[in-house]
């Protein structure tokens, strides 16, 4: 199904689940491993480049692509297009996404199209 294999970010440790991304011809992808069966948020190069530029400013601009972390520690992603698929992680694993992103390991998905 994906042109690309799952990538994850090298801050997440051998071996463990974390976020995941992939692409296609025309679209990202992200789930949580620890969950194979699980939601896979699909989301535009456009919408995805947007996210990333969010995290990296630690701004609270609206993305395409939301977060919602909540009381307990999950982590809670979903693309605005289609708010009832829901990647959901744990604190550990997002923080180790968002430095992944913050160091440009993913920058190469916005060119996708």
């Amino acid at each position: 199904m994906f042109s690309t294999p799952w990538q994850k970010s090298s801050y997440c440790g051998e071996g463990e689940s974390c976020v995941h991304v992939a692409a296609t011809a025309e679209t990202i992808h992200l789930t949580e491993s620890a969950d194979p069966g699980g939601a896979i948020l699909t989301a535009t190069p456009a919408a995805f480049g947007t996210f990333i530029a969010v995290l990296k400013e630690e701004t609270r601009r609206r993305a395409p692509i939301e977060v919602t972390i909540g009381e307990e520690g999950s982590v809670h992603l979903h693309e605005t297009s289609a708010p009832d698929t829901v990647v959901t992680t744990d604190r550990r694993k997002w923080d180790a996404f968002v430095l992944g992103i913050r160091a440009g390991e993913f920058d190469h998905f916005q060119a996708i199209a």
